[in-house]
């Protein structure tokens, strides 16, 4: 399996992208195409001492920046290293692609270059979050802030097939983001998509609020794209204030450090759990070619995590999986 990488995407690119690829060529059995300046890259394993076995560069010097608007990357930055790594997917050059990078950008490459899959009406952001009895995928984390109650039921469909294919679960529970469980709770949009949602042939257990969504309330969490962003940019804040507080606590005094050493296995169990750079980033569901955003933060260690759910993105067949199950709406 190749996967093309964007080297030059992200905070802390290009060194940690080039060494969470050699890691997961080397643990995973892939092979990377690293898009990006060529000469910094050698330099950079180099001095690093990263192997670039079975990673091949495609050069270019063009970069798009956070700042940069989402059109660039099919205009004036069309040639950039998001840019190239979209072309080499979409020439059929790589299984999937990659980016820590500007994520309109990479939504708006999706839509336009790889395209969406017959019959879907709008690509959704979906990140794959942790809660307290293993994960859970959000869609719409951000991509679509306005939508209409049968985007929502693809989403529910989507992300059905994402957890069930890529994270092994069993016939996942589908919820509907809303102020209460209610079925007549929400707005028109909530109500309207509830009973769409009842229709469709998934394991849908009704509306979720917000204090249930950590507390395992579902597998799969449905919602427009401006709430979504707002659960996922709160969750991940929550999480890294409360990790925070804890660590803190432990370091307070001797006791407190004596405390954590007792435990220390425990805590690190914990860490690892509740950690979202386990689940590396958010596929871009609803494409005709498997894309997947990793943190823009991302460092080694999630950005191979990242390639590891692409590769059973691309062995769970989803984007087929998805077409199938769309064309039958």
């Amino acid at each position: 399996m190749k996967i093309i990488v964007d080297a030059f995407g992200g905070d802390n690119a290009p060194l940690e992208i080039i060494k969470g690829c050699a890691l997961a060529v080397e643990d995973l059995g892939i092979e990377v195409i690293l898009t990006g300046d060529k000469n910094i890259i050698k330099k950079t394993a180099i001095e690093n001492g990263i192997s670039l076995n079975n990673i091949r560069v495609a050069h270019t010097d063009v970069v798009i920046s956070p700042d940069d608007d989402a059109s660039a990357v099919v205009k004036e930055k069309k040639n950039s290293s998001m840019g190239m790594g979209f072309q080499l997917l979409n020439s059929g050059e790589g299984d999937a692609f990659v980016s820590a990078g500007n994520s309109g950008a990479l939504v708006m490459g999706s839509s336009l270059i790889i395209k969406r899959i017959k019959g879907v009406k709008r690509p959704a952001f979906a990140p794959v979050m942790p809660k307290a009895q293993g994960c859970f995928m959000l869609v719409d984390g951000g991509a679509n802030n306005e939508v209409r109650p049968d985007m929502l039921q693809q989403f529910a469909i989507m992300g059905s097939i994402y957890m069930n294919k890529v994270m092994g679960i069993d016939n996942p529970r589908v919820g509907l983001a809303n102020v209460g469980t209610e079925e007549h709770k929400g707005g028109s949009l909530q109500q309207e998509a509830f009973e769409l949602l009842k229709a469709t042939p998934i394991n849908f257990i009704g509306n979720v609020e917000g204090r249930d969504i950590p507390a395992d309330g579902c597998d799969v969490l449905v919602t427009d794209g401006f709430n979504g962003n707002l659960i996922l940019k709160t969750y991940e804040g929550v999480a890294m204030e409360l990790m925070g507080k804890i660590k803190g606590l432990f370091k307070k005094n001797a006791k407190n450090k004596i405390a954590a050493a007792m435990i220390m296995s425990d805590l690190k169990k914990l860490a690892k759990e509740m950690d979202y750079n386990e689940y590396g980033g958010a596929a871009i569901m609803g494409v005709n070619k498997p894309v997947f955003k990793a943190h823009g933060s991302s460092k080694a260690k999630t950005i191979k995590s990242a390639l590891r759910l692409t590769k059973q993105f691309v062995e769970g067949n989803v984007v087929e999986e998805i077409s199938t199950n769309i064309a039958k709406l």
